[in-house]
């Protein structure tokens, strides 16, 4: 899904065991998984070298199926780790954000991963509870069978049904209605990155939903917005003062194009949008230095 630059099992010379291979093979796939379901690389990243180290225990004689064992723990070890994090946004300083994640362009071919990794749909995963999402997770996106859910979650394969049915209810109220294509979006951003650098407000107001909601993470740490800030007009004045010394820089983030905003030569803000209507309704900022560091550190490594 993106690059990874974590000390991980594939860095290994040499022949690689059975287990070793097995994981590498199925690495893409449970750092996507831990990623919908924690809303940061870092945390994903974390998931992964967990998940490595109770596989690397297993007696493989035993596994009759390699990938669902691996996907079980992954996701047993992101859910645990979920959970603390919940408890940690509950404390958390403004908006709250899932982590911009660079995306490779495969992952904007395939709609529907670049819609679950959307920033609009992170966030719309973040109103269910850990098992809820672990289950739309797997289910919805991976296609994963009841019975190998109900494994991952610790529920009967009948209970996990009636969990996926709510999920999928409760997130098809709240999605974005209609899928805009990577073209819809570039064009969109392009008006907008032309709009910002100039400072023409009416230009702003021409591509911005009159019920536009810009949300910013500072974390606390920066200075952003501590409430999202809602209209046209409140909207495009913020961006307007976008400072003149930033330079932005189109990107593939989270499966579809955004603004990657520079200072000093380093990642300053990342900005994504949703859009609907051709028009942008929603507007999300990170700001906070620890959502950004993977980011800047994955640019460093494609640099």
């Amino acid at each position: 899904m993106a690059g990874t630059s974590q000390s991980t099992p594939e860095d290994r010379d040499g022949d690689m065991d059975p287990a070793t291979e097995t994981f590498v093979a199925h690495r893409n796939l449970l750092f996507t998984v831990a990623y919908e379901l924690l809303g940061s690389a870092a945390d994903a990243e974390d998931v992964l070298q967990e998940t490595w180290l109770r596989w690397a225990g297993v007696d493989l004689d035993i596994v009759q199926d390699r990938r669902a064992y691996l996907v079980r723990i992954a996701t047993r070890q992101a859910l645990g780790r979920l959970r603390t994090l919940g408890r940690r946004k509950e404390s958390y300083v403004g908006p709250w954000l899932p982590e911009p994640l660079l995306t490779t362009p495969d992952v904007a071919e395939d709609v529907e991963l670049a819609d679950s990794v959307s920033m609009a749909m992170l966030l719309v995963l973040e109103t269910l509870t850990p098992t809820e999402r672990a289950v739309f997770v797997l289910r919805e996106v991976f296609a994963l069978a009841y019975d190998e859910i109900a494994e991952a979650v610790d529920k009967s394969p009948a209970t996990v049904r009636q969990i996926a049915h709510r999920a999928r209810a409760h997130v098809a109220a709240r999605r974005p209605r209609e899928v805009v294509s990577p073209a819809e979006t570039r064009d969109a951003l392009e008006a907008f990155q032309r709009a910002v650098k100039t400072g023409d407000l009416q230009r702003l107001l021409d591509i911005l939903a009159p019920e536009v909601v810009l949300l910013t993470d500072g974390g606390g740490v920066v200075k952003a917005a501590l409430a999202p800030v809602l209209g046209a007009d409140m909207v495009a004045h913020v961006l307007s003062r976008i400072a003149a010394a930033t330079s932005l820089h189109p990107a593939q983030v989270n499966g579809h194009p955004a603004l990657v905003l520079r200072l000093d030569d380093r990642i300053d803000t990342v900005i994504a949008v949703r859009i609907e209507a051709g028009l942008i309704t929603g507007l999300y900022a990170v700001r906070n230095p620890e959502k950004l560091a993977y980011m800047e550190q994955e640019t460093a490594l494609h640099r």
